[in-house]
Order: structure tokens, then sequence, then C-alpha cells
């Protein structure tokens, strides 16, 4: 499609290499021939030098206005994995179409990694470019499922716009809200493409009224579809007032004709809406709206461009990328309607003047300023994505990690096509690129030296659930450790941790499907199997009464022996107390040798470490001494350490022992809508329900919850809430099982010791 070029910079740029008007400045006056063919170089040398440095500054200008860097986000199975697929192979980037879950076994382009192919869904973020009418575009295409949300937080903090890609029968779902959510933290300016009207039950203005009240959009259509389900057939484009059609076996001929005569009193109306919903927020063109003047094609698009741009206003686009209808026009508008570099405010933190907010400039003239956004470990090492804000890069460089005061040379400079590479010499600001060999964190800022600035870093959400991992094979310890060290570095939202009174590793992550993914790629990329069980919860056991004790120790062996009597009781700790674990010594007279009792300390701590019910530490208990014996030769520390232990454990029985375990403080916020169902569930987990507000249109409820009875929680409020409801938990105490989950617990721990 053609498409009329406004590019400042470029009309100044024919304008210089035209012949000036006027002269830069008066020479001196001569009549001779020699003096003015003198007074010829004068002008030349003089005109040369400020238009070479004009010429120079104008060419960066159209190269920044001519370049776009855009990210493509959206709920699940909402189609930008398609869609990008599609504008690779209308850009001419990819010649020819695979689906994401194709028959073929070739898969789409952007989603390079194998377990993406087999389950049909964007695991990584993944970065190309393509040209589109002479302009460079930029795209990352993210996942949609909320486990992967660190991967669209990320590309969205690096990216000058973004295509919100909606779905025409599902509408507004809930991580479509997620999405935009981040949008608006990183104040990303975007346009919406309502996609799949070729499918049953598609509505678009539904779904741009939802977008409305839900996402609280400032929205108009800027498209009609000309039918819709299985009668779609092209879009009427309502800033030109043209009908467009798209021939050919892949769409890739856009036939423009004149709007269809029934369509004509539809296509007004929504004309007239778009012009009152862009003049809300464009004074300009409001003054036109009032004045009742005619508004031309490109007054309008110069009006919804601005209200873009200053992320006032959002177009709307429809098609649908499965059937090749809508793509081109949609490119045209991520020109039209989405800023270049320069047209984006952003700031660095000037470290030597405490992190005072500095304004890049955005253009090649400055100091080199860069964000390392993404790590991923490539063939040939570490690839670090950098988001050039600022100056220019080149190959053999050197730069220095300002977060970490590292000089470091930039072996190789490549642009990212899915997997693929293209080695570049050098690349300038708001372009996005990938180094080789640069030893980094992800957030990490680079400069030139000249300056020390540092990016604002992004929003890491906390993890919400945790599973235990371990090899099958203990030669395989090396490759595992490996493999959760980079994931550790590569996904800020994976935590790698060991819990010290089990030993075992324990991931944490954003959810069952990110950790299930972690586990696979360990297997694939690094050929381990590991095993996966829920972490062993910190359950602890106590006693509920008093019991007395009265051990003796005794033993024989041929030369000194050994022996030791201990007699006194324990008993339970009073509520609320302190300590843990009490030990007192109220043995009068010298039954015992003072030099022993530490030793007998000893044993019964010891002994409390491991409680004979299920072999967690036994807390809230008081050990007494009253009395004890001992022998001349045969008395050691030793002997009353082991008259300790087995004293404990003879009289442990009979003081009732109970299993306590954590009890959780959950919070959790869904619609009040799914508060019955939310409600019940928690009931189900033997959870006591301690709070219940309003917080809008969201029910607050909090409650009191076992932490086993918590495992699968988040997939499982997902499912009940449509993926609305979200949960905070935190440790609150332990407290007593019920006597049918002691029974259990017990006996799962005589099994096991069994089967060892």
């Amino acid at each position: 499609m053609a498409r009329s070029s406004r590019s400042s910079a470029a009309r100044l740029f024919y304008t210089l290499r035209s012949t000036p008007k006027t002269t830069p400045s008066s020479p001196p006056s001569h009549s001779s021939p020699v003096s003015s063919l003198l007074a010829g170089s004068f002008y030349l040398r003089r005109f040369s030098t400020g238009a070479a440095a004009r010429v120079k500054e104008e060419w960066w200008k159209e190269s920044m206005e001519r370049l776009r860097n855009i990210g493509i986000s959206a709920h699940i199975d909402s189609g930008k994995t398609t869609l990008t697929e599609r504008i690779l192979y209308y850009t001419g980037r990819i010649h020819e179409i695979h689906e994401v879950r194709g028959k073929d076994g070739v898969g789409a382009k952007m989603d390079s990694m194998d377990l993406e192919r087999e389950k049909g869904i964007t695991i990584q973020s993944a970065a190309t470019y393509c040209t589109w009418n002479g302009y460079q575009v930029n795209i990352i295409d993210t996942p949609g499922h909320v486990d992967f949300t660190i991967e669209v937080e990320r590309a969205l903090r690096v990216l000058d716009g973004a295509i919100l890609v909606l779905c025409s029968v599902g509408g507004v779902q809930s991580q479509s809200i997620t999405v935009d959510r981040q949008m608006r933290r990183y104040e990303v300016p975007r346009v919406a493409f309502i996609n799949k009207l070729d499918r049953m039950g598609a509505d678009p203005w539904k779904v741009l009224n939802q977008a409305r009240s839900k996402l609280r959009h400032h929205s108009a259509a800027v498209q009609v579809p000309i039918g819709l389900e299985d009668d779609f057939q092209g879009l009427v484009d309502l800033v030109q007032l043209k009908a467009y059609y798209f021939h050919g076996s892949s769409g890739e001929k856009v036939v423009s004709e004149e709007v269809p005569a029934k369509m004509e009193a539809l296509v007004a109306e929504k004309r007239r809406e778009l012009i009152e919903v862009v003049s809300e927020v464009d004074d300009k063109l409001a003054e036109l709206f009032l004045s009742d003047e005619p508004i031309s094609s490109i007054e309008l698009e110069e009006a919804i461009r601005r209200a873009t741009v200053a992320r006032k206003f959002i177009p709307v686009f429809m098609g649908s990328a499965f059937k090749n209808k809508g793509v081109q026009p949609l490119l045209d508008g991520v020109l039209s309607y989405l800023p270049c570099p320069i047209e984006v405010c952003n700031y660095a933190l000037d470290q030597t003047k405490k992190e005072e907010k500095v304004a890049l400039s955005g253009t090649p003239a400055g100091p080199l300023v860069a964000l390392a956004f993404k790590l991923e470990e490539g063939r040939f090492g570490q690839l670090t994505y950098l988001r050039i804000y600022e100056g220019v890069i080149k190959k053999g460089d050197f730069i220095i990690n300002v977060n970490t005061g590292k000089k470091i040379k930039v072996p190789r400079l490549v642009r990212m096509h899915s997997d693929e590479l293209e080695d570049i010499q050098e690349a300038h600001a708001g372009q996005i690129v990938a180094v080789f060999g640069v030893d980094c964190a992800s957030g990490d800022t680079f400069t030139d030296g000249s300056v020390k600035y540092t990016m604002t870093s992004m929003n890491v959400p906390e993890p919400v659930m945790s599973l235990a991992v371990s090899p099958v094979s203990k030669d395989s310890g090396g490759q595992f450790s490996k493999a959760l060290n980079r994931f550790q570095r590569e996904d800020p939202t994976f935590r790698v941790g060991l819990d010290v009174e089990s030993g075992q590793t324990i991931i944490s992550g954003m959810g069952e499907l990110h950790l299930d993914i972690y586990v696979e790629r360990i297997r694939r990329e690094y050929k381990v199997d590991a095993t996966v069980g829920k972490p062993r919860v910190n359950f602890r056991e106590t006693v509920t009464q008093r019991a007395e004790f009265d051990y003796l120790h005794k033993k024989q062996t041929g030369g000194q022996g050994q022996y030791g009597r201990v007699c006194g009781y324990v008993e339970p700790l009073p509520h609320g107390s302190s300590t843990k674990f009490e030990f007192e010594n109220m043995i009068v007279g010298q039954a015992i040798p003072s030099n022993f009792i530490p030793a007998i300390e000893k044993g019964f701590r010891e002994a409390a470490n491991s409680g004979s019910l299920i072999g967690h530490p036994v807390e809230n208990i008081r050990v007494v001494l009253t009395d004890g014996a001992s022998h001349a030769v045969d008395s050691s520390e030793l002997a009353f350490k082991l008259a300790a232990i087995y004293a404990f454990r003879k009289c442990y029985t009979a003081a009732r022992p109970v299993i306590l375990e954590p009890i959780m403080l959950v919070e959790l916020k869904a619609p009040t809508e799914f508060q019955g169902t939310v409600t019940g569930d928690i009931n189900k987990r033997k959870g006591l329900i301690v709070g219940n507000d309003q917080d809008g249109d969201d029910s607050v409820i909090t409650a009191h919850v076992p932490l086993n009875n918590m495992f699968g929680y988040s997939t499982a409020l997902r499912s009940m809430t449509q993926g609305k409801g979200e949960f905070t938990m935190e440790y609150k105490e332990h407290a007593p099982v019920s006597h049918d989950v002691q029974m259990q617990l017990v006996s799962t721990h005589q099994d096991t010791k069994a089967a060892e």
C-alpha cells in the first residue's frame, strides 16, 4: 500500500540538496575573473562545511524517524505469534508462512524453541526486525501466559510502542488486563488490533466497548470490517475513506476500492465517532470539529498520531491474521501512529549526582547509554540483548558496565531475527541489538565511560510457587547446578534456594507451567533427568503433658565401660514462651558430677532435633533433670549424652506428642462474583476465614490456611476466577494438626522409613 511520507527530515534533506537561495554570508567584493573564482571557492568552502554537519545531522534524524520499536502483547491464544509471522512474510523477512501448531512440523518463525513448537505457546520473547515502506521496524513477540510475565515486563521496558492484540470472540480477557497494566507502567503508547474476525461469534464492537469499560481505554475504531465470520471480506479505512480487499494465496495483494454503497451510512457514523473521540484529547482537531469545517484525511491522521504518542488515545485496527486480512493496514498504522525513538522521553539516573533524573536526547550524537534487558545462553556463549538509548556502539569498542564498574570490549555485535544472527559493525540510538561474550546481569546499564548513568530497573514480581527438584543420577549434579545457575541469571522471577532442614533444592517461580517448563528444559538442554516433588513442609512436634524419665545407660565391653543414669521429667513450655527448648538442672548434691551436666543437655537437645512421630524437630519443650547416678571409672561425657538421648526417646510417647504444621496468613483478592466459589475452596483446604472486605468490584478475603494444603493454589485460584484472582501468603504460626492428619503423617513417615 502506498503511504504518503510526511517526514520533515526528508523534506529538509532534499531542500538542503537544492541550490540555496541565500548565501551563508557576504564574501569580499571582487570583480576580476580570478577573484570571482576565489569568491566561488569561498562560498563552496563555507557552505560545504556547514552543510556537511547539517547533512549528517539530518541523516541521523531521517534514520531515527524511520525507526519503530514495537512489541506485540496479548492474552493466551489471541494470535500474537501468528500476527508476527504474517508481518515477517509481508515485509519479505520470511518467504513462506508456517502456523504456530503447524502440521508440517516447522512451526512459527518466532517460536524457535522446540518446546514452544510442541506446546504451541510462546515461552521466551523473541526479537526480529523488518522493513516496511522504507521504515525499519524492530519487533518483540512476547508470551501470553501469566507465568512468563517477566518476558512481557522486560520487552515493554525497552519499547517505544506496542500492539495490544484482542480476540474478537474472547474480548478483553484476564491477561489482556495484566498486559495493559504493564503498558501503562512503562508509559508505552499503543494501538489495539482486534483479531480473529473470521471466527464464529466475532463481535469487534463488543470488544471495543469492553476495552473502554474494563481497560478504561480512550479509544475508537479507525477501520470498519466488511462482513464478519465466514463473510469477512475486507476493511474500510475511516481515515482515508477507502475499502481494502486482500487477494492472492496469502493475502499479499491489497486492492483499494471505493467504500461499498450499502456501508456508507455506517462508515459516516463511525468516522464521526472517531473524530469526536480524538477531538476530546486534541485541541487542533477540536477547533475544526466545533467550527463544523470538513476534516481532511491528513488532518485526522496527524491528530490521531499526536493523541496516540501523547498516550491519550488508542486507535483500534481490525482483521484476521490467520486468514491474512488486515495485517498490511496495521503495519501502516504502526508507521503512522506509533512514535519513533526521539519522540519518546527516556530518563536515566546520574550516579554522580545522587541518582538525579536526566532526560536522554535519544540521538546518536550523545554519549553511549544502553540497557541490557534480557540474557540468553546462545550457541556461542551468553547473548545479551541491548536497547541503545543514546550514542553509538561499534564492534571492538570498549564499554563500561556502570553497575559493576567493569570495562568490557564488544567482541561481536548482532541483530536478531528470532534465533538467527546477523553480524553488524555498529548500531546507534533507538536500535535493539545483541552482543556476545559480555558478562553482566539483566538490568545492567552500559556507557562509553564519559557519563555514569544507570537506567531505572524493571518491575520483577515475587515468585508464588515452589517445587523441590533433585537430579536422578548423582553423576549429573554438575550439569544440574549449571542449568539452575543459567536459568537464574536469565530469568529474574526464577529463584533457587536450599531447604536447610530437608537438604532439598527448592525452585520458585510464577506458576506450575513456569516451573514445569524449566524442569523440561533441564532434561532437554542439559540431558539431566530430575525428580520433582512438592517441598517438604516444615512440620514440628511438641508434647502436651508431663512425662517422667528414669534411664540407666550401662555398657561393659572390657576395659573402660559406659555408665550413666538420668532421672527427671519433660513438660510443655507455657504458650507464648520466647524459647523453643529449655533445660533445667535441679539436682541437689553431687549425684552426677557437674562436669557431665553440659553433655546431658547436649544429648537432650540432639534428641529433640528429631521427634519419633515423623522425624521433625521437637519444640516448646522443657527438660528438667532431678536425679541420677555416676560411676567413678565408667562414667564419661559420652555415656551421659547417650543416656539423655535414650531417656528422651523412652518418655516421649508418654508425653502425648502432637504434630504442628505451619499456618499461613493468606490474603486474596478476586471479583465479588467469584466470592462464593473462592470461600468454598478455602473451607475445603481447612482454612479459617478471618476477614472479608470490599474493594471496589473486588472482595478481599483474609484466611489462615495450612501450608500443606496451599500447593497448586495459584493455578486453582486462576481457574476459579478466570485468571482475575490474586493472592499473597506469609507465615503466621505453627499449630497442631487434627488427629486424622496426624495419623496419616505418622503412617506415611513409617512407610518411608521401612522402604529405606
